[in-house]
């Protein structure tokens, strides 16, 4: 089975945050293949969706998966779907990023 990749609104404002970082520190063209590799890494979870850890002291159904040390995927899984949560750079505070529960 594929899952469908859905972005919460958050993720993909750290997905900006994310190459508006790397830009300020690099350039453009190496922020925008680095933010491609990481939504690559986000989109093969279609066919792997439960690699990772659980985290479901953080959030209800949350799963943490790694992309190059750096950055951390945090998503949840539904009946045909994987819903990125948050995606998270360098060492960010985890249980400060999950406020909310997804409803059933």
């Amino acid at each position: 089975m594929k899952y469908r990749i859905i972005y919460e609104p958050e993720a993909r404002n750290d997905l900006i945050d994310l190459y508006e970082y790397i830009t300020m520190r690099s350039d453009p063209d190496t922020a925008l293949r680095y933010v491609e590799r990481v939504e690559a890494s986000c989109e093969a979870l279609a066919r792997f969706p439960t690699r990772g850890t659980a985290a479901y002291d953080v959030r209800r159904g949350l799963r943490i998966t790694g992309f190059r040390k750096r950055v951390s995927i945090a998503f949840v899984i539904a009946t045909d779907e994987v819903r990125i949560v948050r995606i998270m750079y360098g060492g960010r505070d985890l249980p400060g990023q999950f406020t909310t529960e997804l409803s059933d």
